[in-house]
């Protein structure tokens, strides 16, 4: 059996290395507090994050290798063994490196933060998280979506929250016997008038198509992008009541029937229904 002292002596070195990687965990995770409260106003939310979790990391390996010395564990050994391991770990996970080097990019690059909105394909959402293999998306349904780093510097994205101010366009038809400048302005003057319109850039209208039933205008307005949703809306709706206002008529499809020459319509006449005399039976 094993002499006490030698026992105890055992006992000491776990005890030590249990308070070794205890106080790794909490130092760790007050350091990486620290971090955040410091960089709060300095940094971005995503590098914040990284930050902190960089640093929670460093701190925790450093105790708990500390923590392994007191059980006898020799750091070359284990600095030997994590060499193998990583060419082992690297080979079998090709696809997580290529997508932490990526993650890498996208922070040195940083084409988004937490916060922004992006389309990526056929998903649109907020994002809620970047990590250092993915980065998460909440859609506008409430759903999560995760994104590997790789997809994103492979594949085309747009960040729709990236500047301050975007542009509304809106498509409205008038009836072809319109006059076309009287539309403009009377579009022009209701976009100018919204509260949610900005004057600098100012808005404009132009003739985009003539299409199968009426002459399309897009009337174009920058407005505040967190106003987006609720100006479009809005714009809409005082476009309609200032055409309306002026008499100027937004056409709906129809089809027009001729014969012979073009520019006669085909006649249409309405004709009471005859009568018609069953005799003295009725039958």
């Amino acid at each position: 059996m094993m002499p006490e002292f030698l026992q105890s002596i055992a006992l000491l070195a776990w005890v030590r290395a249990i308070l070794f990687i205890v106080a790794g965990f909490v130092i760790a995770k007050l350091a990486s507090r620290l971090f955040r409260k410091l960089s709060d106003n300095k940094l971005s939310t995503h590098h914040q994050l990284l930050g902190s979790m960089l640093i929670f990391y460093l701190l925790f390996m450093l105790f708990f290798l500390s923590g392994l010395k007191e059980l006898g564990f020799s750091m070359s050994v284990l600095l030997g063994a994590a060499g193998v391991l990583s060419v082992a770990v690297g080979f079998a996970s090709q696809t997580s490196a290529s997508n932490l080097i990526s993650g890498l990019f996208l922070i040195a690059e940083k084409p988004f933060e937490v916060g922004d909105v992006l389309k990526l394909n056929e998903f649109s959402g907020e994002v809620i998280s970047i990590d250092l293999l993915s980065i998460k998306l909440r859609t506008f349904d409430n759903v999560m979506i995760r994104v590997p780093n790789e997809t994103l510097i492979k594949t085309t994205f747009v960040n729709m929250s990236r500047f301050p101010i975007r542009r509304v366009d809106l498509v409205i038809g008038i009836a072809y016997n319109e006059d076309i400048e009287t539309a403009r302005t009377v579009l022009l003057e209701a976009a100018l008038h919204h509260p949610r319109a900005l004057v600098n850039p100012d808005p404009f209208c132009i003739v985009t198509m003539f299409n199968a039933s009426s002459v399309d205008l897009q009337l174009s307005v920058w407005v505040v992008r967190a106003e987006l949703k609720d100006a479009k809306s809005e714009l809409l709706i005082a476009c309609k009541k200032a055409l309306d206002a002026a008499g100027i008529e937004i056409p709906f499809p129809h089809t027009s029937m001729y014969v012979g020459e073009h520019t006669k319509p085909f006649p249409i006449q309405m004709v009471e229904p005859a009568v018609v005399d069953k005799g003295p039976s009725g039958k």
